[in-house]
């Protein structure tokens, strides 16, 4: 499972995911990407079911990038917990995703096993994620929401 080796602070605050990623948009090592369209948190095993389905869809063929890692963590309290005694311990890993970031890419395969791979990949997350089709000056197009 993915995760930080060390952090400097055990727990973080929540925060906010406003915006468009301005990172992350572009395919740049293989030739086809698995993209998100909403704001979310992507938790480890996710990451690491769509990784699997990815590879085991390809066949020994081509290459898996993952553009995400999961560094955020997410805590929680036991059940039947009263409020107040702090906060909770650490349960997982989550990577935050905006629009537009590109989560994983694939090179190697034609367009047909890609995108079937792909999509059986995209089945993994909580979040809308087509598949955009690449080119040389590949630039991701969000709708204006």
């Amino acid at each position: 499972m993915l995760m930080p080796k060390r952090v400097k602070y055990r727990k973080q605050m929540r925060g906010r995911m406003k915006g468009k990623e301005s990172r992350g948009v572009e395919i740049s090592f293989g030739d086809y990407g698995l993209l998100a369209m909403e704001p979310g948190w992507v938790t480890a095993r996710q990451i690491e079911a769509a990784r699997r389905t990815l590879v085991h869809a390809m066949k020994r063929r081509g290459k898996v990038w993952i553009r995400i890692f999961p560094d955020k963590p997410y805590t929680q309290k036991p059940p039947e917990t009263r409020m107040g005694k702090g906060k909770g311990n650490v349960e997982y890993w989550v990577a935050v995703v905006k629009p537009g970031r590109v989560m994983f890419e694939i090179g190697g395969l034609d367009e047909a096993a890609a995108r079937e791979a792909l999509s059986l990949a995209r089945h993994k997350f909580s979040i809308k994620t087509p598949i955009p089709a690449t080119c040389a000056c590949y630039v991701v197009m969000l709708p204006a929401w």
